[in-house]
């Protein structure tokens, strides 16, 4: 049996597609795995600001396009990248053992920025939570693969990446400074893989549920509730990041998220449970009432 795995062709996004052959091929010995690489709207148009095109879905819709209509198998994707409401006719399948979900700055520490420096960043979570812990910044854009990012490390006082995207990549060396996600709360899903395949394809959700890491998936299950809550994918700047709670509740979880108005004013939220849709809905509402936003 040959598994087919579409991916984008970026190295990040090809390294996490090798990384889940190598996965199926150790959990189904002697199983074939191929990857089917092509490039997204959000890969060619580095250009434009994500919101201008669509938000970070542009960079799953092609990849699990290729899924539905039969060139793939298997849908492989970071899980920060995914709306929150899978698209019809397929299913979140697997999510692996996560990584790294923190973010992090090239260039500079945060408590080394200068008055007024420049930071890199094209999304408006990692923009709305450095302002409010120094306003004093000033902020640029930041698109492209991770090589064209880091090459802009030196333009600026600092960009913000994702500290798992350098660590896969063998670039860890380039960490500045990886900020705590008190400090900073991650995207919904950073860090995490999904796997999606068809609904219909028993045979493909067996195999990848071979892949699955069940704590893990119950933290991003969370953190997507989160942002399902608030409306799919969400326009405002918002994060969330789960974590195991009390020691001797093996389903106990802690939420921690963050949410911002769009207009300066940005809160974070910190709560407790055991469901957890459950759990990220909660947390969601409590931050829209919070900041007085409208359902």
């Amino acid at each position: 049996m040959t598994v087919r795995l579409a991916t984008r062709e970026s190295p990040l996004a090809r390294w996490q597609a090798e990384h889940t052959a190598d996965l199926l091929r150790a959990a189904h010995p002697g199983l074939e795995v191929e990857l089917v690489p092509m490039t997204t709207e959000g890969d060619r148009r580095t250009d434009v600001p994500l919101s201008e095109i669509g938000g970070k879905g542009v960079f799953v819709k092609e990849v699990s396009a290729a899924v539905l209509d039969g060139r793939a198998d298997v849908a492989v994707h970071s899980a920060k990248d995914l709306p929150a409401l899978t698209a019809e006719g397929l299913v979140l399948a697997a999510v692996p053992a996560r990584g790294d979900a923190r973010d992090a700055l090239v260039g500079c520490r945060l408590q080394d920025l200068p008055t007024d420096g420049v930071v890199a960043t094209g999304s408006a979570r990692r923009r709305a939570q450095l302002a409010r812990l120094r306003p004093d910044l000033r902020f640029q854009d930041l698109r492209g693969n991770m090589a064209t990012r880091l090459a802009q490390a030196d333009s600026v006082d600092a960009i913000v990446v994702a500290a798992v995207a350098l660590e896969r990549l063998g670039l860890a060396d380039r960490l500045t400074d990886v900020l705590p996600v008190g400090l900073m709360v991650p995207q919904v899903g950073q860090g995490a893989l999904a796997l999606e395949c068809r609904t219909d394809d028993t045979a493909t959700c067996e195999l990848l549920a071979a892949l699955e890491d069940p704590a893990d998936r119950r933290r991003v299950d969370a953190e997507r509730a989160f942002l399902a809550e608030l409306g799919g994918d969400c326009t405002l700047p918002a994060g969330a990041h789960a974590l195991p709670g009390a020691a001797g509740d093996g389903d106990a979880l802690v939420l921690r998220a963050v949410l911002s108005d769009g207009a300066g004013r940005t809160e974070q939220h910190l709560s407790s449970g055991n469901d957890p849709d459950t759990l990220g809905r909660e947390a969601a509402r409590a931050l829209r009432d919070l900041l007085g936003l409208e359902p």
